[in-house]
């Protein structure tokens, strides 16, 4: 079914970027011969959800946002490296569009075709993913200059020209180490000027979303990228730990979008909303990324020619009255292991230098202390010696406890001080005091209110540095995991796998983790004559992907009555 559907679509296809390949090879005839068990009205079988037949125009919306549903299943399953069920999960999708009535009706009809193409588009993005080669090409990235680049360079020379002097000259710290990085993963030497943008090249740049460091990672893509965060560190902040994750995420973003304009947009504001986006057009993006441009939110659509206008800025400085800029030194510095909890101030006396270098040097310490458990500590060339010869003579040194985080509530007509103290799970008192209120009945609707936090987080069982697992019918690499708090890469590296295909039955070793608590709340549901797993999530408000994840069904699962289920 998938092969037809290629064929069928792909004469309105964009073309694809020159680094971005699609190679369709016999994989594809097996999907077709898996899939086409579904079509016309038949039952699915060999594992298939209950499919059932053409539908009247009364259904062909619901049918339809089904088949959307399945769409953003398969785009959840991609993003975590299950290809094969996010096949699978298009694969139903597209069965739900060949039910769906309406091809008398225009705009039913051009429904049926809007998301025949998406499919078809998103099943070629899924193919070249899997054989893509990163293009580390010089000129890689297209230095288009038109109306909207030429606003930033009069910007950027004009009103910003002090913070892009200042941020060309701080460059000179960390940029020699990051196009190192860029050229040993084959990327354009360009992106080494993307911390320009997100953070002026400053390691402690904090935005309003929360995003910290050079590459303006936000807590849950630095985890995802492997950037820790615990009571010591945050590795967003180390130079050299968040360009290796810049860089695992842009080669991600760029076996997806296949050019890298598309791929600058989505760094900045997320894959999913670029996907949104392109989904809502009727343009195909591919042919002139300035059609998908107009369409993102504003500081997206100001962040893509903003780098480009520090390209051109940069090509040639002299035009622009900056040839005269000296870039500071790189930093130098000599790693010492340190197993003992101490204070950057004891360790500065100790060696003979400033706090504030040793700050420098190891931006990522939240609390300027040295974690006690084996910590590579950089300190400046030559100075090695001096500290080891007195490491052990230093004081412990124990962080202070951090402030309570604070969320904010918009105050709305008829509330109380002391509903809204019930909701957030905290009292009157401590809200009286985080807003400066001197009574606790005067607050005014409209008016945003901090509510403080608890400090404490909930702990997680440890795990064993490696767990042993046989795969059982239903597994795949995403959901083993999601299950034991690892990566897919990792368990790829662990086990030598070249594919995410699994057999039952196979051993595979499972590195270490964090644990991951199930979700809170579970009941168990009996399935009825007719569901589908499409009609339980959305009746319990469950996202699709989410119900198949916690119950640990693919896209094409057989489901029967009287089975149990677990729901939200």
């Amino acid at each position: 079914m998938l092969v037809a559907l290629l064929m069928t679509s792909c004469a309105a296809l964009p073309k694809t970027p020159p680094s971005s390949p699609v190679i369709v090879d016999e994989s594809l005839a097996q999907v077709q011969e898996n899939s086409s068990k579904g079509a016309g009205g038949q039952e699915a079988s060999e594992g298939g959800c209950t499919v059932v037949g053409r539908v009247s125009g009364k259904r062909h919306q619901a049918v339809m946002d089904e088949a959307l549903e399945f769409c953003q299943v398969a785009q959840e399953f991609w993003q975590q490296g299950d290809l094969d069920n996010a096949l699978e999960a298009l694969d139903q999708a597209y069965s739900l569009v060949l039910q769906a009535n309406g091809d008398d009706n225009p705009e039913m009809a051009q429904q049926k075709e809007d998301l025949r193409y998406l499919i078809a588009k998103r099943i070629m993005e899924i193919y070249a993913s899997r054989h893509i080669v990163v293009n580390g090409q010089h000129d890689a990235i297209p230095l288009v200059r038109n109306a909207h680049v030429e606003a930033e360079i009069k910007s950027l020379t004009g009103p910003e020209r002090s913070f892009f002097i200042a941020s060309v000259k701080r460059s000179g710290r960390y940029r020699p180490q990051i196009l190192e990085a860029l050229r040993q993963a084959g990327l354009p030497e360009e992106l080494s000027w993307l911390p320009l943008i997100e953070s002026g090249f400053k390691v402690d740049a904090l935005s309003r979303a929360r995003a910290l460091g050079l590459w303006q990672f936000i807590a849950s893509t630095g985890y995802k990228f492997g950037l820790k965060r615990n009571v010591y560190i945050d590795e967003r902040l180390d130079p050299e730990k968040a360009t290796a994750a810049a860089i695992a995420y842009l080669k991600e973003l760029h076996s997806l979008f296949g050019d890298w304009t598309t791929v600058l947009a989505a760094y900045n504001c997320g894959e999913g909303r670029v996907l949104r986006t392109i989904r809502t057009q009727n343009v195909k993006y591919l042919d002139n990324f300035w059609d998908l441009y107009e369409r993102l939110p504003r500081e997206t659509a100001r962040y893509v020619p903003r780098f480009l206008a520090t390209l051109h800025i940069l090509k040639d400085p002299q035009a622009y009255g900056i040839d005269d800029i000296v870039p500071d030194a790189p930093l130098e510095y000599e790693t010492v292991m340190v197993s003992r909890q101490v204070h950057l101030k004891d360790i500065a006396k100790a060696v003979g230098v400033e706090e504030k270098i040793l700050r420098q040097l190891n931006p990522e310490l939240r609390y300027r202390i040295v974690p006690g458990e084996g910590y590579s500590l950089r300190i400046p060339p030559g100075t090695a010696e001096l500290l080891l010869a007195s490491l052990d003579k230093l004081p412990v040194s124990t962080p202070k406890p951090p402030r309570p985080a604070v969320v904010y509530h918009r105050v709305r007509k008829g509330e109380t001080l002391s509903a809204i103290a019930q909701r957030y799970h905290t009292s009157v008192s401590a809200l009286m005091k985080a807003n400066r209120l001197r009574r606790s009945n005067h607050i005014v609707a409209g008016r945003s209110l901090k509510v403080p936090t608890r400090g404490a987080t909930a702990t997680t069982a440890p795990v064993a540095a490696t767990t042993r697992h046989v795969v059982r019918r239903g597994d795949s690499l995403w959901n083993l995991a999601r299950r034991y708090g690892t990566t897919v890469p990792k368990i790829m590296a662990a086990n030598n796998l070249s594919s995410n295909t699994l057999s039952i039955g196979q051993s595979l070793v499972i590195p270490a983790g964090q644990a991951v608590e199930a979700p809170k709340g579970l009941k168990t549901y009996s399935v009825r004559k007719g569901d589908t797993p499409f009609m339980i999530a959305k009746r319990f408000k469950m996202p699709l992907e989410s119900f198949l994840r916690i119950n640990r069904l693919t896209p094409r699962c057989t489901i029967y009555p009287g089975q149990t289920l677990k729901v939200q």
